[in-house]
């Protein structure tokens, strides 16, 4: 079951105004009543998501309310998707550096924070460390492209004019199954629903660098701790998933989730909640130790 409208109505909708239009954050608050110090030193610690292509905040569905136990969250609505604007003349993830760049720094007062991104997302924000280090302080990377690795192409499903909308659907099942997930059975008529909501508002379709080996040269300038999380299954990186950890050579720590897809935080939230709570924990507690 998802419960998109329930999940949103906790948190807070704030948009902002750019030059280039407008960013969309959705943002969830820890609702533990805390000590003042504990209290300061989570406000301090925002994580920020960016999610995948062809999406919005709603990728992390079913893991904000329990980052958000411990952690501000930040979700992201990446400029061209969502609901946020679409830059002019951005068509693919190097195109939302600069803009992504000013979003965190009038966000955050100019301090680095902590970034998770998602496939699309986790590329861009890969980007975004290697290039204005000083907005990132560690990053987690989720099942993301830009390293020279993918096969085969997916034998994906287009969408026609004169499709209805029983065989639209069917397109989504199929491309899902075919993508995102690694069993059948988690592609449900609400997944549906929510992939014709996200796809029908990506204005950023013409992406070209996500089969490149972009991202692995970019590590070079990273300067914060990068930590990757696949899905064992991903349809992406099948037959080499076990080079991951030998292109991304800067990678401080490499987990892989079994029994899952590439979508692997919404097919499997428990198992990679297990593995990202201790990664986004230490800097919180770090925070503590200062504080207190």
């Amino acid at each position: 079951m998802i419960q998109v409208a329930a999940v949103m109505a906790q948190a807070q909708r704030i948009t902002q105004t750019y030059t280039w239009g407008q960013a969309v954050w959705h943002v969830w608050q820890p609702q533990a009543h805390l000590q003042p110090a504990v209290a300061q030193a989570v406000q301090a610690a925002p994580l920020v998501l960016l999610h995948g292509g062809s999406g919005s905040w709603t990728h992390w569905v079913r893991n904000v309310e329990h980052i958000a136990q411990y952690r501000p969250v930040w979700a992201l609505d990446l400029p061209g998707c969502g609901d946020s604007s679409l830059p002019h003349g951005v068509s693919d993830a190097d195109g939302l550096v600069q803009p992504l760049a000013e979003i965190f720094e009038r966000t955050f007062d100019g301090a680095a924070v902590d970034v998770m991104g998602f496939s699309f997302g986790g590329m861009t924000a890969g980007l975004l460390a290697a290039a204005h280090p000083q907005r990132v302080r560690e990053l987690v990377l989720v099942g993301v492209p830009g390293l020279g690795l993918f096969g085969q192409g997916l034998a994906m499903r287009g969408m026609h004019p004169d499709m209805d909308e029983m065989t639209q659907r069917a397109v989504h099942r199929h491309n899902l199954q075919t993508m995102m997930f690694a069993h059948a059975q988690s592609v449900t008529d609400a997944v549906i629903d929510l992939q014709e909501a996200n796809v029908v508002r990506d204005r950023l379709r013409r992406r070209r660098i996500a089969r490149t080996d972009i991202l692995a040269k970019a590590q070079t300038h990273w300067q914060c701790p990068v930590h990757g999380v696949w899905g064992a299954q991903d349809a992406l990186y099948k037959g080499t998933l076990t080079q991951v950890p030998q292109v991304l050579h800067r990678l401080a720590s490499f987990t892989v989730v079994p029994d899952a897809g590439h979508w692997v935080m919404f097919e499997r939230p428990e198992a990679f909640h297990a593995v990202i709570d201790p990664l986004l924990c230490r800097n919180l507690t770090k925070q503590l130790d200062a504080q207190l």
